[in-house]
């Protein structure tokens, strides 16, 4: 468990806390570029590590985000004139430009230079492959984007799928890491006799213990998690975290995935899930085959009931119809006689147990065990991390080093004497193509 003044010290983002002003080193995931699709179009709001925001697209394409507040007299920057390379504040004309410059003050005298001394909070933004990037760091010279795999290939279908949280990040990170919730709350009621035998599935229901092994890396923690396999044999199944909220989790082939999730802090109790998918490397768990939908927008696929239509409130958007206001859904009658939930899907049943924990958990309440060494070390790498940020400037891993972002989760078989880490070295690395692995019979479930 974590002492009170360390859990506010881990999940407090705003500005001026130790663990924000860690977020804000790093450029952060924050629109799907489609949200943004026009130029001068609507201006779009956005929240991010406490602050409100507001991001538009150019004339010339380019992506400008400032404080919502005009530093007039605080008007709100929505109901703006997205024109000619700037917003302008309906109220009384000012317009800014994406570096937050006063460009025009039109109710001032034309002989004032009093434009030339304002300047509204505005970060600078860049588009990646499908994806607007914030930094709300310090830095002049910026650092650069993170080597994310699906991020960075253009050759292949890449898939972005947002999920707004009522809850801390923390929360939903801390369940992406945790691989023993996985024997339960996704496959609670499957009987190794309902799985082929053999398959990564059969493993996990076959003993629903894992052990583990935990190591600090160069760009957060990195776990092995194993189970008895065939004679003389491991399952071993690989996730990590990186710096700052991100998660590889072992859904498929160790070597094959290309998979990220992010778990972006809104504020300190709300979040924004990101997945990063490459559809054709991920494969996801037969149980939940009848209870997706396509999402015709991104390719990808969601609890059925889909989404609430948008509002325009920075949290009014990505919402599942599924929620805390109708208990997430869940059917009773089909918890005691078909799933182990009642509630319909992964994403559904993930999200639901975590914002039932509260907006922000209170961890001086826990009793972890062995099967939380990895939350425990992630834990600690965060909060560390941040003290030494605070106080003695000591850059995040990762920060100025994206190649360490280069890397791959998954599954995979080994020899019970086989050293986890140097055995899989190569399968780890991102950016590499494994032929000998794309055989169908290895593919992470099989169903009788």
């Amino acid at each position: 468990m974590l002492t009170k003044q360390d859990n506010k010290f881990l999940t407090r983002v705003g500005p001026g806390t130790p663990m924000g002003t860690l977020m804000r080193e790093y450029w952060i995931p924050a629109l799907i570029a489609t949200e943004l699709a026009e130029p001068d179009g609507a201006p779009y709001r956005l929240r991010l590590l406490g602050e409100d925001l507001i991001a538009w697209r150019n004339t010339d394409g380019s992506i400008g985000v400032m404080q919502n507040a005009c530093p007039h007299r605080g008007a709100s920057m929505f109901f703006g004139r997205n024109e000619e390379n700037g917003l302008r504040c309906v109220y009384h004309g000012w317009k800014f430009d994406v570096s937050g410059a006063c460009v025009d003050m039109p109710n001032e005298p034309t002989e004032s230079n009093f434009k030339h001394k304002i300047k509204a909070t505005a970060y600078p933004a860049r588009e990646r492959n499908g994806v607007v990037w914030v930094y709300m760091g310090p830095r002049a010279e910026l650092p650069p984007l993170p080597d994310l795999e699906p991020n960075l290939l253009t050759d292949r279908k890449v898939c972005y799928l947002k999920t707004m949280r009522d809850c801390n990040w923390v929360q939903g990170l801390e369940g992406d890491i945790d691989t023993s919730h996985l024997g339960f709350l996704h496959l609670g009621h499957v009987k190794p006799s309902d799985v082929v035998e053999g398959s990564f599935d059969y493993y996990t229901v076959k003993d629903r213990a894992p052990r583990y092994t935990v190591v600090d890396t160069d760009y957060g923690t990195l776990y092995g998690a194993y189970r008895p396999a065939q004679e003389g044999a491991y399952y071993w199944r690989f996730a990590s975290f990186s710096f700052p909220f991100y998660t590889m989790i072992p859904t498929n082939v160790l070597g094959i995935q290309i998979l990220v999730r992010a778990w972006v802090p809104i504020d300190d109790e709300h979040m924004m899930f990101w997945s990063f998918d490459v559809p054709d490397t991920t494969f996801r768990l037969n149980i939940d085959r009848d209870n997706y939908d396509a999402n015709p927008a991104n390719g990808m696929f969601h609890a059925k009931g889909g989404y609430l239509p948008d509002g325009t409130g920075s949290l009014e958007k990505w919402r599942l119809a599924a929620n805390a206001g109708n208990d997430y859904l869940i059917d009773r009658e089909n918890q005691k006689t078909q799933t182990y939930t009642g509630l319909t899907g992964i994403y559904l049943q993930d999200q639901a147990l975590t914002e039932a924990m509260g907006p922000v958990v209170d961890r001086t309440k826990e009793h972890l065990g062995s099967a939380d060494i990895m939350v425990i070390r992630t834990r600690r790498r965060l909060v560390n991390a941040a003290k030494a940020l605070v106080a003695d400037g000591a850059v995040p891993p990762g920060v100025d080093a994206p190649e360490v972002y280069r890397s791959r989760s998954g599954g995979v078989i080994l020899p019970v004497d086989a050293d986890w880490l140097q055995a899989t070295e190569d399968l780890r690395v991102a950016f590499k193509d494994h032929p000998e692995l794309d055989d169908p019979s290895k593919v992470f479930t099989l169903w009788k």
